[in-house]
């Protein structure tokens, strides 16, 4: 039985099982081609007719056209063919044409992208402008009035797919009548079906697409409404069905499922009233807020559809949030879900004006109209259970001080690190090589777990100590003088392998020393014995390069604890330089993972998914076996002591199997041969 909650609707929708027993009978029973005159023909033709009539009153078509296609992205293009066709043969005709190709600001990308391709294509060289929002998402009708005149297309939609603002399509047409506007007009309707009343024959929309994948159908099926007398240019030729308006042979199973999901929105009897919609937003929204203090909606709720929510977080990136959400098995997305992988802030909450921690931040929780009291009771209860292990991880504010966590931590952005050396006994800690962006968590995170900062050391001298210390305040030790590294001046003396003396500093059971004889700073972390810190006791080194003089005093099991990780390898050895590593013999696929951890009872299965979504975590883990979690940032803490230890067989695993790659690589590297990736990770497990 599934644990998932589905909470990207916007993204692709479940299928509503009418549609597809709808879709299992057009396969299995009437699988004929509507194109035919025989019996079987005619019965696939029914269907085909009565999902057609079924949308025509629904949208309120009247005399004009709706073509079955692929969906929207293949409307969109026709609809813009048509358009711009009809412009060029008017231009050839002598007749004037507008110069701009108006589009709202936030549009769904597949719109500019096809004015351009087409603008192109067609050798029309016209302009396209962009018509910008104001900050709820609504288009600027003062900036439309100025360029209306000079629109040759106009193109906007009737909903945003990832903030849910609904245009005020009232008032867009209102400004076109008025300043006689002759543009063709095209409203992207994809959000719309099912959760916006329609009566398109009624306005001055010459084209509207739809996708019904978007509402409970399957992917691959759509229409395109055509006014009726608007320029049509069909973007597919050869066999003429759809009456020659969109030639290749119906996908009567998808037209099968959505004639279904359209019959029941005619019957009322299947989806949520508004009234019921806006009552689960009002549930979901007050749980966000008690989860996730500071939450900001970046959508006004009174003028965007009940079934859209994007928020952010301050201090916490939507990767995070999408992390922590995921292991709690909540399917959300970060803005489009097109271009959700891509690390980059909305375009849409950006037009909107909305501060960049917002726009790069952003979630997109949106649920369907099919949604019903048990799914939103359970994500409420899932997103209270997120908060909480945001809280226990000190990413969000806390009441209560956090359990302390011990040993070494990494943070790492664009290839540089910060690292921490915790201490949870005597509640203190050294930084070394803090980066600027790294100022606020750690901050937090010493906060919140009540820890006193020894020393913040650099192995580059001034290397941005200032804007830590000045953080932290009160948990920062102050009392002795620094020299430009950071370095006390009051460290104490010790002797290292090599028989040099260096300088120390004690956090907990541990020193940190700096290794003399270097041009530029390195540090050893171990455990001395007395005044000296034998080779064999060094743990960890901290330096930007392996020098012979690191060499002299560690062994094949210290692990290098690099300033700059721009091969995103976490850590590695001192003693050789880097090996490639191969990733398919360090790869267990889902089938093999149980006779292998049969066949090695001893193997070891690590979680390295962030603590925050091992404690958000609601599956238990890959073969029923417990887990132990080792994030990525906690690596090198755990590696150090697997490699003193009796090798044993280490599985790791993450929710895609990248993380987990990456650690079995670097285990492989410090020279632990039996270290493996869960291939896929918990997605295909």
């Amino acid at each position: 039985m599934t644990t998932e909650i589905y909470l990207d609707s916007n993204a692709t929708s479940v299928v509503l099982p009418a549609a597809i027993a709808a879709a299992t009978d057009a396969m299995g029973q009437r699988y004929g081609n509507p194109s035919s005159t025989h019996g079987t023909g005619l019965k696939a033709k029914a269907i085909l007719d009565q999902a057609r009539a079924s949308a025509a009153r629904l949208l309120g078509v009247g005399p004009g056209r709706l073509i079955f296609n692929s969906g929207a992205t293949e409307g969109i293009q026709t609809a813009v063919l048509s358009a711009l066709v009809a412009l060029r043969e008017r231009r050839d005709a002598g007749r004037a044409i507008g110069a701009l190709l108006v589009y709202g600001a936030t549009e769904h990308k597949a719109v500019p992208e096809s004015l351009a391709h087409w603008n192109r294509l067609l050798g029309l060289n016209l302009t396209l402008h962009k018509l910008p929002v104001d900050g709820n998402g609504a288009h600027d009708l003062a900036a439309l009035r100025a360029v209306a005149d000079q629109a040759a297309m106009i193109c906007t939609m009737a909903a945003n797919n990832e903030t849910g603002v609904i245009s005020d399509l009232t008032a867009i047409e209102a400004v076109l009548n008025e300043t006689n506007c002759n543009a063709c007009w095209m409203v992207d309707c994809v959000q719309a079906l099912g959760k916006l009343k329609l009566d398109l024959s009624s306005t001055r929309i010459d084209y509207a697409p739809f996708s019904g994948h978007k509402l409970h159908a399957p992917k691959g099926i759509g229409m395109l409404y055509v006014r009726a007398g608007t320029p049509f240019t069909p973007l597919i030729m050869g066999g003429g069905q759809e009456s020659g308006q969109r030639s290749g042979t119906e996908n009567m199973a998808g037209i099968a499922a959505l004639g279904a999901v359209l019959a029941a929105l005619e019957r009322g009897d299947t989806f949520r009233t508004h009234a019921e919609l806006c009552s689960f937003r009002a549930r979901i929204a007050d749980s966000l807020r008690a989860a996730l203090p500071g939450v900001v909606f970046n959508n006004p709720f009174d003028k965007a559809l009940p079934t859209t929510i994007n928020f952010a977080v301050p201090g916490l990136s939507s990767r995070e949030l999408m992390d922590v959400f995921d292991a709690a098995e909540v399917r959300v997305s970060a803005g489009s879900a097109c271009s959700s992988s891509k690390a980059a802030p909305s375009y849409v909450l950006d037009a909107m004006g909305l501060p960049l921690w917002r726009s790069a931040g952003a979630i997109r929780l949106t649920f369907g109209p099919l949604a019903d009291e048990a799914t939103i009771a359970a994500a409420c209860a899932r997103i209270e259970r997120c908060g909480a292990a945001l809280r226990a991880s000190c990413l969000i504010p806390s009441e209560r001080t956090a359990v302390p966590h011990d040993g070494l931590l990494q943070l790492g952005v664009e290839g540089a690190c910060s690292w921490m050396v915790l201490d949870a006994a005597s509640r203190s800690c050294i930084v070394i090589d803090p980066l600027p962006e790294h100022t606020t968590r750690i901050e937090a995170y010493v906060r919140c777990q009540n820890y006193q900062v020894q020393a913040v050391v650099c192995t580059q001298p001034n290397a941005g100590r200032a804007q830590l210390i000045a953080a932290l305040g009160r948990h920062y030790n102050r009392a002795a003088d620094a020299d430009e590294y950071g370095w006390p001046a009051n460290a104490a003396v010790i002797a290292v392998a090599s028989g040099a003396a260096a300088s120390a500093i004690t956090v907990g059971t541990q020193v940190l020393a700096c290794v003399p004889g270097q041009a530029q700073r390195a540090y050893l972390l171990g455990v001395a014995d007395g005044a000296r810190l034998p080779a064999a006791a060094v743990r960890f080194a901290f330096s930007a390069q392996i020098t012979q003089a690191l060499r002299d005093v560690s062994t094949e099991r210290t692990v290098l604890c690099p300033t700059r990780d721009d091969g995103n390898q976490l850590c590695s050895g001192t003693t050789s330089a880097t090996q490639a590593i191969t990733t398919a013999d360090a790869q267990l696929d889902s089938a093999a993972l149980a006779s292998f951890l049969q066949a090695h009872p001893d193997a070891r299965l690590i979680d390295v998914r962030e603590p925050y979504e091992f404690a958000a975590a609601v599956a238990p883990a890959p073969a029923g076996r417990p887990a132990l979690s080792v994030p990525l940032s906690r690596l090198a803490e755990y590696a150090s002591t697997w490699l003193h230890e009796e090798p044993a067989p280490l599985v790791f695993y993450c929710r895609s199997g990248n993380r987990s790659m990456k650690a079995a690589q670097c285990l492989r590297r410090l020279g632990h041969p039996q270290a493996y990736s869960l291939h896929g990770g918990l997605a295909l497990a």
